[in-house]
């Protein structure tokens, strides 16, 4: 291993003593103003409505058919 990190990389792992850990919950909401994709939810929301309700055939599909 690197020679530069011999002295720290066996130590555990920094807890702190003041206050507790962020559940990773609320970590989480922290980055969720900066999503990536927006809209992406509701596309996904969209995309769901319109796979789960069947369509009607259309007279176009009849007149094909024939």
């Amino acid at each position: 291993m690197n020679e530069n990190y011999d002295d720290i990389i066996n130590l555990p792992h920094y807890e702190p003593k003041h206050h507790k850990r962020m559940p990773p919950e609320m970590r989480a909401a922290q980055f969720a103003p900066f999503a990536a994709l927006t809209g992406y939810d509701d596309a996904i929301a969209q995309a769901t409505i319109q796979n789960a309700q069947p369509e009607a055939p259309s007279t176009s599909d009849f007149v094909d058919e024939l």
